[in-house]
């Protein structure tokens, strides 16, 4: 047995009229007419897929891209196949919006409409989408109307009390219910012309023009050996040689560890540590300024480490990272969870906000250190749709940073991501709680063939100032996430569980 994914043509045609009698013989009247078919293989080749069966014709699943914002979540089908003359489709549309899929009764023990969704996914993975949207059909639900509603209907298919064809299917491929769509289809009579819209998330999908195209990142990671400075100047003058070198190298990214510019706390030493901090928390606005001025001038998107950021109105420290990038636009990240020592010496108190960032090199996430111990807040990011997460830190001991180091292995792992650490070394003699450090910047990838075999992309010499340049391919995620040898983001069994934001 021969089975072939491929584009459909207009030479199908003749075999889908017949495919698709059988597959719904109860709406044989409104079969697809040649006019239609020609009209959607001539302006989206792309979307119009079909499944072959020792080459007869046994699946067809048809789409178009719109514009989603000019519809919203209430329409009918015929609103948005513009009363099916397939004018809404626009190439610079952002949703894949699923308008047919059938398969041939002979052929349904074969898994094919699973196939048919995993071709969508990867398209609209490809033309970086942002989502699959479609109205579904519910034909099970005249035989339940009586007795439930549309929405109790749902909510016992999702259960698995009650089996639906269609319904069942769609939410065993990881597309989630939206609403009901009232009169959604009028010749589905089954459905009582009721649809379910359902959507399917691209992770991967970013602002950034051909980002599965343009895939090649370049990651710069600085091992910063804590010394004493004279002054703030020659403290820039150390931050600016690392991104020159970044610069020169290309690079996308330069990561700074965590606390970098605690050898800044030097002329505070006779102060408590908490008060000590605070007086370095008011150089932190001028350091993030002209570390801006940094990414604008190499052009390269710095990430600065963290640094102590303090509220006079509450009361309240904060250990926060910034995202510089080299278009001048300011992020911010407050490190979320505190370590004990943090809040034993400076009364740090976490953030609260947490999300990806939008780069000119796709989504990204960032945490500070103890943050990546805590898997929830990394599976958070990626199912927003991160695809490298950046985790300065700050360990004083091996152990401490083996901590750091096995968590962000891990979370490479279990999120199909790139995970890139960078820390201090060295010692810092005569700056209290700042004594010994001990690092090693690495990248680490997921564990599959296309990856390292120790899944580590690169690593520096352990406490040794230095640098750490490494390219990572986008694309190895992507097809990762549809042909690893496991696929955890796919797999995860969410009708048991989900990690999800309060």
């Amino acid at each position: 047995m021969q089975i072939e994914t491929r584009a459909l043509t207009l030479q199908d045609y003749d075999e889908l009229v017949i495919t698709m009698k059988r597959a719904y013989p109860q709406m044989s009247e409104s079969i697809w007419s040649k006019k239609s078919i020609e009209k959607l293989t001539r302006i989206f080749p792309k979307g119009q897929i079909c499944i072959t069966v020792d080459g007869k014709l046994a699946a067809v699943a048809l789409s178009i891209i719109v514009n989603y914002d000019e519809f919203g979540d209430d329409h009918t089908y015929v609103d948005i196949t513009g009363n099916y003359t397939f004018n809404t489709h626009l190439s610079t549309g952002n949703v894949l919006y699923g308008i047919e899929v059938f398969v041939d009764p002979e052929f349904r023990e074969l898994r094919l409409g699973r196939r048919l969704y995993d071709a969508r996914k990867e398209l609209c993975e490809l033309l970086n989408l942002k989502s699959i949207i479609l109205g579904g059909r519910i034909p099970n639900y005249h035989k339940y109307s009586d007795e439930l509603s549309p929405r109790e209907y749902i909510r016992r298919v999702r259960d698995k009390e009650i089996y639906d064809p269609v319904l069942s299917f769609q939410l065993s491929n990881n597309f989630l219910p939206i609403k009901i769509l009232k009169k959604y289809l009028p010749e589905d009579e089954s459905s009582l012309e009721n649809a379910v819209l359902l959507q399917w998330n691209n992770i991967y999908y970013s602002k950034k023009p051909n980002t599965m195209q343009d895939s090649i990142i370049r990651l710069g990671l600085v091992q910063w050996q804590m010394r004493h400075f004279k002054n703030i100047d020659a403290f820039y003058e150390q931050v600016e040689f690392f991104v020159n070198v970044m610069g020169d190298y290309k690079s996308d990214f330069v990561l700074f560890p965590e606390l970098f510019n605690t050898p800044l706390l030097a002329p505070f030493n006779k102060l408590s540590e908490r008060d000590s901090m605070i007086e370095l928390a008011k150089l932190s606005e001028d350091i993030k300024n002209k570390i801006s001025e940094l990414a604008i001038s190499y052009n390269v998107n710095i990430i600065s480490g963290s640094m102590p950021v303090f509220d006079p109105d509450n009361n309240d420290l904060y250990n926060v990272s910034y995202l510089l990038h080299r278009d001048g636009r300011i992020d911010e990240y407050r490190k979320i969870h505190i370590t004990p020592n943090e809040r034993k010496y400076y009364g740090m108190k976490g953030g609260n906000e947490i999300r990806v960032f939008d780069t000119d090199c796709g989504k990204i996430g960032l945490v500070i250190c103890y943050d990546v111990e805590f898997p929830e807040l990394p599976r958070i990011l990626a199912d927003q749709g991160m695809k490298i997460l950046f985790v300065p830190y700050l360990t004083d001991t091996q152990n401490a940073y083996i901590r750091v180091r096995h968590c962000a292995a891990a979370r490479a792992i279990e999120n199909e991501c790139y995970v890139a650490i960078a820390g201090c070394v060295g010692n810092l003699p005569g700056v209290n709680n700042m004594d010994i450090q001990f690092g090693q910047a690495a990248v680490f990838t997921p564990s599959d063939f296309a990856f390292p075999s120790n899944a580590v992309k690169g690593e520096a010499t352990p406490n040794t100032e230095m640098t750490l340049i490494v390219d990572v391919d986008l694309n190895l995620l992507k097809d990762l996430h549809h042909n690893g040898s496991v696929q955890v983001m796919n797999d995860r069994r969410k009708d048991l569980y989900e990690t999800y934001l309060k």
